[in-house]
C-alpha cells in the first residue's frame, strides 16, 4: 500500500533526523523543524518558523525549488479526513489574496491530519 500511495502521489511523515540531514542547511538559527511529508520527490516541512516545500524539477529531479512561507501569511486552511473508501486526506492552504488554494497536497492513511492541522493552527492562530 505505501508504493501504491507513493505512486498516487500521497504524502507520508519523514523523520526529523532524516529532514535535518538533507535540509537543515535551509534552516536558521533558532529554526526548528516541527514535522515533515514527503511526496515521490517533493517534501514539504513545517519548521518553528514558516513552512517550506521543495520540490524537485524536470525527469532527473536535479533542480529543486524550496518555496518559503511565513506562517503569517497563510490567511486560512483546510484539511478533510480520509473516509472508510477514501485512500488519502487532503490539505489545502490559502495564502493571502488569493482566491484558489495556493497549496494543495494528499496524505495517506498513516499521517494523522489532525496533526498537520494542530501544527498549521498553532502557527498561523498566534
Amino acid at each position: 500500500m505505501g508504493l501504491f500511495s507513493a505512486i498516487l502521489g500521497n504524502a507520508g511523515t519523514v523523520s526529523k533526523e532524516d529532514l535535518l540531514k538533507d535540509f537543515g542547511k535551509l534552516l536558521i538559527e533558532g529554526e526548528d523543524i516541527e514535522l515533515g511529508f514527503k511526496l515521490i520527490r517533493d517534501t514539504f516541512i513545517f519548521t518553528s518558523k514558516r513552512l517550506i516545500l521543495v520540490d524537485k524539477q524536470g525527469l532527473t529531479g536535479s533542480k529543486t525549488e524550496y518555496k518559503s512561507i511565513n506562517y503569517k501569511s497563510i490567511s486560512r486552511f483546510s484539511i478533510e479526513t480520509a473516509g472508510t473508501f477514501d485512500l488519502d486526506a487532503e490539505l489545502k492552504i490559502w495564502i493571502s489574496g488569493e482566491a484558489q488554494p495556493s497549496i494543495v497536497k494528499q496524505f495517506n492513511k498513516s499521517v494523522n491530519v489532525y496533526d498537520v492541522q494542530n501544527v498549521l493552527a498553532f502557527h498561523v492562530l498566534k
